[in-house]
């Protein structure tokens, strides 16, 4: 780390010191021990500009206190067949680790469909599914490793990509949106696999407008990926669509123990008891209310904006292109 960058936290710090109630007990969850890391992300985000870093910070703590953010984890989706149908419809799952220690999430980008519920319940979910990865794995995950373990990697499976896509730019627009405001810099690598050729349509067009941190991150990987995944991880840690060529996301093609997606796999069950567990804990003191929990969707940055436009754009040359 250069000199600019250690004084560039410094000054983050001085900022953040006289940061006061109730952001600094949201910020402990944010930073989870590990202060200098959680600075450094969000500089990077503001290309080490420690007062942009700042606003960005402390927008994202009054986001989490105005949507009780903290509460999430004890915020279940009810019925249980409400949130199978959402978690049969939201493709992701923790497959694994990396030798590194970092984890490993897959996600179904091509077969995901969102719609077996409404938006707020998916968006409830995917920041559930954040919050527990911050409070939960990344912290068992440098425990383990005796060191700081702050972000994650990420494999996209874009098997069964269709122009129907354009139907879920919004919701993917608003989730983006979350994550970079609010989740920033947390992901080390993004891995995309079994890519059909309107992602390599839509990814020439796209790749130019990323910010270039952002393109470093990106690989396409040939075919399902399987054999350059394995250098950085085992097999046991390749999520089920990466272990045979061909072998697609199949929502079905695993059983819920070896399928990470489903809700019979170990990680979504740990997650959905952990959920119920400090729901009963809250229950004493407030009632569980039923229905989704809201979440204000955040004004997406313009340059996500340009993107989702370019892709739709470039979506609709597509099914224009073939007569669809």
């Amino acid at each position: 780390m250069g000199v600019g960058s250690q004084d560039a936290i410094k000054q983050f710090q001085a900022f953040i010191d006289q940061v006061e109630e109730p952001l600094r007990t949201t910020f402990q969850n944010v930073h989870q021990g590990f202060v200098t890391e959680t600075l450094m992300r969000f500089l990077k985000a503001r290309d080490w500009d420690p007062c942009k870093a700042h606003k960005m910070l402390v927008d994202c703590l009054n986001w989490r206190v105005q949507n009780e953010i903290d509460n999430i984890l004890s915020k279940p989706i009810v019925p249980a067949d409400l949130y199978r149908a959402v978690r049969d419809s939201q493709l992701i799952g923790l497959s694994g680790y990396s030798r590194e220690g970092l984890p490993v999430f897959a996600i179904g980008v091509g077969l995901s469909t969102f719609d077996k519920a409404s938006v707020h319940y998916y968006v409830q979910s995917h920041i559930q599914i954040n919050e527990y990865r911050e409070r939960i794995i990344l912290p068992s995950a440098s425990k383990k490793q005796g060191r700081p373990i702050t972000t994650c990697i990420k494999i996209l499976d874009m098997t069964g990509l269709k122009l129907s896509a354009l139907n879920q730019i919004k919701l993917l627009t608003i989730i983006s949106s979350i994550d970079d405001l609010n989740y920033p810099e947390k992901t080390n690598t993004y891995y995309i696999v079994n890519a059909p050729y309107i992602f390599s349509a839509c990814w020439k067009v796209v790749k130019p407008l990323l910010q270039e941190r952002t393109r470093r991150k990106i690989q396409v990987l040939p075919g399902c990926g399987r054999d350059e995944l394995l250098t950085i991880m085992d097999y046991s840690s390749l999520p089920h669509f990466c272990r045979r060529e061909g072998s697609g996301s199949s929502r079905h093609s695993e059983s819920g123990s070896e399928n990470c997606y489903s809700l019979d796999h170990p990680f979504h069950q740990e997650l959905y008891n952990h959920i119920k567990q400090q729901a009963r804990l809250r229950e004493a003191v407030e009632p569980i209310k039923q229905g989704s929990f809201h979440v204000d969707f955040p004004v997406p940055p313009d340059d996500e904006v340009e993107i989702a436009k370019t892709i739709e754009s470039e979506l609709h040359k597509f099914e224009n292109g073939n007569g669809v």
